[in-house]
């Protein structure tokens, strides 16, 4: 016990003088550039301010942000819908960048870092700025030689469709059918990467002709666009049983109709948002078909070294051309509220990412 003692007074002693020693590094920089959502309400409600640069404190470092994927849940947050965040908050669910003030010696300054979620961007301040102070259980050591563009693309995104397919019970070698709904997300084109390596054979919805081609390319078999009237009849014609998996995206608005098009014994899992979060009078007993299983997946599973160890999985697949990022477009900070009505406007084909 008395060595553990010493050991800890130890470690505490090394991540004062790391806070000291960051804390006059950053002495000359007292304010940073962040992407302030000032209240709720449209795109135009993100502002570019000069704010204080955070002060480091005990469990908690400083990350220099390099890029920040943009999530439609960071959308309906600035819209609103999130009722326990309260404005001014800087956005950001997710970020990558290198350590610039440490209070843990397993992360040194300059340690190539990404976080996501655990009330980042909510709660607490997050990626929409040159800097973020983070919980050191949210950060995740990564090694890579990925420009920070490509990298910033991978964390919530690959995360979300790896813990997915995780959950559908997905391995390699799998010969079922997988129906992903809400197939041009980032999320969607993540999935279908991952899935087309396993050997499933795919099909991926859209609701737009003209994305056809750019899922494709992400690994899909078969492309279908819902229109929302014909899509139990365009999946007969492919697959008259139905797919074995639903990976639905979509989530709230959609997911007792994939309980419906999945052949009966099979599994759905609801991972995305993309028409909202509540399912308006769900009854499981009338609408979960008998022998049909219903999961979910939420990043938030993927802390700590669990995260990391499958996100730097993940970055090794993407740095031997294995999976492919997908990333539609790349913004700057200052390109914040063009960048949130690209998005707003269902205009992308894969991942957002800003670069501050």
């Amino acid at each position: 016990m008395a060595a553990d003692g010493h050991k800890l007074a130890f470690y505490r002693w090394q991540a004062a003088l790391l806070i000291s020693d960051s804390g006059r590094m950053l002495n000359s920089q007292q304010t940073m550039r962040a992407a302030v959502c000032v209240r709720a309400g449209g795109p135009e409600v993100l502002e570019i301010r000069e704010v204080p640069l955070p002060a480091v404190r005990d469990g908690w470092s400083l990350v220099r942000v390099e890029g920040a994927g943009l999530n439609r849940s960071e959308l309906r947050t600035r819209q609103g819908h999130s009722p326990s965040v309260i404005f001014p908050r800087v956005l950001g669910i997710e970020c990558v960048g290198t350590v610039a003030a440490s209070t843990d010696p397993s992360l040194p300054e300059g340690t190539t870092v990404a976080a996501v979620m655990g009330e980042m961007g909510r709660e607490f301040d997050g990626g929409y700025a040159e800097y973020a102070l983070l919980p050191n259980a949210l950060l995740m050591p990564i090694t890579t030689t990925l420009p920070w563009e490509i990298l910033a693309a991978l964390p919530e995104t690959y995360l979300t469709a790896q813990g997915s397919l995780d959950a559908l019970g997905v391995m390699p070698g799998d010969r079922r059918r997988l129906l992903i709904r809400g197939g041009t997300s980032s999320v969607g084109m993540a999935a279908a990467s991952i899935a087309s390596g396993y050997g499933l054979e795919t099909a991926a919805t859209t609701r737009r002709q003209s994305k056809a081609d750019a899922v494709k390319t992400a690994g899909v078999d078969h492309v279908l666009v819902d229109d929302g009237k014909s899509l139990a009849a365009s999946l007969r014609t492919i697959w008259p049983d139905g797919p074995d998996l639903v990976l639905d995206l979509v989530g709230a608005r959609t997911a007792v109709d994939s309980l419906r098009l999945v052949r009966r014994g099979g599994t759905v899992c609801v991972a995305g948002s993309l028409s909202g979060w509540l399912i308006p009078d769900f009854e499981p007993i009338a609408m979960i078909p008998y022998g049909t299983k219903l999961t979910s997946f939420h990043s938030d599973n993927f802390k700590g070294s669990v995260g990391t160890t499958v996100l730097q999985r993940v970055v090794r697949e993407v740095e031997g051309g294995v999976y492919r990022p997908n990333v539609d477009r790349v913004f700057d900070l200052d390109d914040i509220v063009k960048a949130h009505q690209y998005m707003e406007n269902n205009e992308a084909t894969g991942k957002l990412v800003v670069l501050p």
